[in-house]
């Protein structure tokens, strides 16, 4: 959601900065001079044309938020390692970042069944999957190949 907020502050700074440089459009004297609001909830696009640097204030809102593993990404707003993958490979190595993919503990949390225990008898998370389930040892090794060559 903060990057849908960001992104959508960066094209209407875009959108306004191309409208002040024409003087033809008939639009530009609605947002150099704005009416007066008549709706009370509604909040036009003139009400905040101060531009904003969206980079800088996603890096301040990555850093405030409360998500895990978030350590992985130091900068937001570069392409993290592994984008240029396929989308079920890209997905699914973000499903390992988070901790957030369809292990036991994962759909017991989401109510989705009763227990977290993984076949071997441990309690099913991402990081056991990959890292020390002798019961999905082949599946963490085609993982590994597929995300490190």
């Amino acid at each position: 959601m903060i990057q849908s907020l960001c992104s959508r502050k960066a094209a209407t700074d875009k959108l306004v900065e191309k409208i002040v440089k024409h003087d033809s459009w008939p639009i530009q004297p609605d947002i150099l001079s704005p009416p007066l609001l008549r709706l009370t909830p509604r909040k036009p696009l003139w009400l905040d044309l101060q531009p904003v640097d969206i980079k800088s204030r996603w890096r301040h809102n990555w850093k405030l938020a409360q998500v895990i593993n978030s350590h992985l990404v130091c900068d937001p707003t570069i392409r993290q390692p592994g984008f240029d993958l396929p989308r079920q490979q890209w997905s699914l190595l973000n499903r390992f970042r988070t901790e957030q993919g369809r292990c036991g503990a994962c759909r017991r949390k989401w109510r989705l069944t009763d227990t977290d225990l993984c076949p071997c008898g441990e309690t099913q998370t991402m990081s056991h999957i990959v890292e020390s389930c002798a019961a999905y040892l082949g599946y963490a090794l085609r993982m590994r190949t597929l995300f490190h060559g």
